[in-house]
């Protein structure tokens, strides 16, 4: 933080020959970085003023959610055995989702202390068994 506030109090920096005034009109724009956790898609549309009529911001998970999905259900065939959930489940679904989000569990948990319950269904989408840990 304290080199951010130099930065940002440099003159050379926030010159005019660095920085481009952006003058507040009508139109639409779109932003991409790779970002930790994944891709950050970015895409809003303003109004004649400057302002934000429309945002849609796509986040690494929607990315990622095909990944955690397959690695869930790679678990779910380790750890689901005669209609039952068994121990240790919890912490390795916990594992597959933060291999490809670890913000999506909250970086502020610790390990293992992530709330998350697993419900197994039947075919006929009733709950058979379920595991719980709500800290």
């Amino acid at each position: 933080m304290e080199r951010a506030q130099e930065l940002i109090q440099d003159d050379e920096i926030v010159s005019e020959e660095v920085r481009v005034k952006v003058d507040r009109r009508k139109g639409e724009g779109v932003g991409v970085i790779e970002a930790p956790r994944g891709t950050l898609i970015h895409h809003y549309w303003a109004d004649e003023s400057g302002k934000i009529e429309k945002a849609n911001i796509i986040v690494a998970t929607a990315h990622n959610n095909m990944a955690i999905n397959m690695s869930v259900n790679e678990v779910a065939k380790e750890f689901v055995k005669g209609g039952k959930i068994e121990e240790g489940a919890l912490n390795m679904v916990e594992m597959a989702v933060r291999c490809y989000d670890p913000c999506l569990s909250c970086a502020t948990h610790a390990l293992g202390q992530m709330p998350l319950e697993i419900a197994l269904l039947d075919a006929d989408g009733k709950v058979v068994d379920t595991m719980e840990r709500s800290i």
